[in-house]
Order: structure tokens, then sequence, then C-alpha cells
């Protein structure tokens, strides 16, 4: 069983920066493709961005490309999400993720608030 704990969330004002991150445990990190996803209020689960077990491959939604980076640090076993140039429309709950594939997610963590006032 893998177990995702997310940290670093909080409450911001537009144009600020956060950084997220996920620890995980319970398995062997490095063998994850990692992901973040995010759940606005009345919305559904939407897709944030997510990087290769060993990080040379990243991918983002457009709404976020250019002001969020993702990374990992198969050492420490952990996940972290930069977000700059923080909108008050980022302003959701953040979820990590994990799965054995590209676009498979099989773990997930319980989420952190992110809340951007104008």
């Amino acid at each position: 069983q893998v177990q995702l704990v997310e940290s670093g969330g909080g409450l911001v004002q537009a144009g600020d920066s956060l950084r997220l991150s996920c620890a995980v445990s319970g398995r062997t990190f490095s063998l994850y493709v990692m992901h973040w996803f995010r759940q606005a209020p009345g919305k559904e689960r939407e897709f944030v961005a997510r990087i290769s077990e060993r990080g040379g491959t990243t991918s983002y939604a457009d709404s976020v490309k250019g002001r969020f980076t993702i990374s990992r640090d198969n050492v420490k076993n952990t996940e972290y999400l930069q977000m700059n140039s923080l909108k008050p429309e980022d302003t959701a709950v953040y979820y990590c993720a994990a799965g054995h594939s590209w676009e498979d997610v099989d773990y997930w963590g319980q989420g952190t608030q992110v809340t951007v006032s104008s």
C-alpha cells in the first residue's frame, strides 16, 4: 500500500506563490508516475500536472502552464508543485496522486486547500 500526504496549502493573495509537497511512503517512490490534480468548489476534479518516474518528462494543464512547476526528489520520496503568479481561479483542494503508468492513477492523497484571494 502507498500513502501520500500533501502539505503546503494555505491562504494567499493573487500574485503570490506557494509550494505544495507530497510525501510518499509504503513502496518504491521512483517506480511511480506522480500527478497533481485539483478540485474547485462545485467543479469536477481536474488534472494539473504530472511527472515521469525519474523526472525527465513533465506535462501541464494549459491553465497552469508557465506558472506552475512540478518536480520530485527520489531520495526524499517527495513530489512538489511550485505555484507562482497565483490567481483566484486557482482556488481548490489540491491532490497528489501516484500511478504505474503515464495517465493512470492508483493512489490518492487526502488533499490540501489552496485559497487565493483577489
